[in-house]
């Protein structure tokens, strides 16, 4: 809500902290039902707490937790705050939303799941896979009526989160791997779309529609490549980064074993098929559509993120793929999720 005068951003900053104040509330009365019933806080002593099969008042606490974490990475049924916040906020602010904090919450949820209820897998695991396929068909098919590039984008973070969701559902090592892998993907891209979008303007005012990107191929190249690569890579075509964060997500849901995880993979792969039409769209707007004027001069900061952003995005991540099962390893290790 910094710009004051503006009605969306001051509807985006009351939105933002009214839902958010909620989600807090749920995920407080969770954690309380937790120590109620387990008489721990530390998640070492919870799991020690919770053998076997969890009791009925700490699969409530745990039910309560998941949906107040999953307010906080924007995932289905709990994302309707996310297209409106988006809109509204500033552009910068708008980047650092859609990267930053998603990240550390995943990282949270893939804590808290993995060791405090390590042997309540069972039971949370079919949560998961609700959320996640929810959130992919919410973020597929809103998208396809957005013309509003940020709302475009708040679904399509939508479904993003939900593959991430899905790879946590595992329940394994390998699950949690193939999330972190998928997060810092997704960051990157993420930020550089942004960026391109903080980048460009019309007559000092920013491009924010799809009506707006047409024929911005013929007048800022290096953007347009760099968006088309974000729009790609979302999509989630070979070779760009958004590729090889899905595959790892639906390997981890495909070997852990569970029938229920696999269907659950070739669902979130038709989701990802039907959420290719407002992708593709927007690259063929800024490629073959007239412009309907002359885009300003981009600020160099800007534009030097989204090209850098782009680069990783394409072709410096192939030169990482060997490397990307070790680091992911070590990161999951350094993070007690080995």
């Amino acid at each position: 809500a910094l710009q004051r005068d503006d009605a969306k951003a001051s509807e985006a900053g009351l939105k933002y902290f009214v839902l958010g104040a909620l989600s807090s509330g749920l995920l407080l009365y969770g954690a309380s039902l937790v120590y109620g019933f387990s008489g721990a806080i530390r998640f070492d002593a919870i799991a020690a707490a919770v053998q076997g099969e969890a009791g009925t008042g700490v699969l409530f606490g745990l039910v309560f937790m998941i949906c107040g974490l999953a307010f906080k990475v924007s995932a289905a049924p709990f994302h309707m705050w996310t297209p409106d916040v988006y809109e509204g906020a500033p552009t910068p602010v708008v980047a650092f939303f859609a990267g930053a904090p998603k990240l550390a919450a995943m990282l949270l949820f893939a804590r808290v799941l993995a060791e405090a209820f390590p042997l309540a897998a069972d039971q949370w695991r079919q949560v998961l896979i609700l959320i996640a396929l929810a959130s992919v068909a919410v973020g597929a098919l809103a998208g396809l009526a957005q013309t509003n590039l940020k709302r475009l984008w708040a679904y399509s973070s939508i479904a993003n989160v939900g593959y991430a969701v899905l790879g946590l559902a595992a329940g394994t090592a390998q699950g949690v791997q193939a999330m972190l892998v998928f997060m810092a993907l997704y960051s990157v891209s993420v930020i550089g779309f942004f960026a391109c979008l903080a980048a460009l303007s019309r007559n000092g005012r920013p491009l924010e529609t799809l009506e707006d990107m047409a024929g911005l191929f013929q007048q800022r190249p290096w953007l347009s490549l760099a968006l088309t690569i974000f729009a790609l890579s979302g999509l989630g075509l070979p070779p760009f980064a958004g590729f090889w964060g899905k595959y790892y997500v639906f390997m981890a849901a495909v070997n852990a074993g569970d029938p229920v995880l696999l269907w659950s993979a070739v669902a979130a792969l038709v989701g990802s098929v039907i959420a290719a039409f407002y992708y593709l769209r927007l690259v063929k707007v800024m490629w073959f559509d007239p412009a309907p004027g002359e885009t300003d001069r981009p600020p160099v900061e800007a534009g030097a993120i989204a090209i850098g952003a782009a680069a990783f995005t394409f072709p410096v991540v192939l030169g990482l793929m060997p490397l990307i099962d070790r680091y992911a390893a070590a990161a999951a290790a350094a993070l007690g999720l080995g």
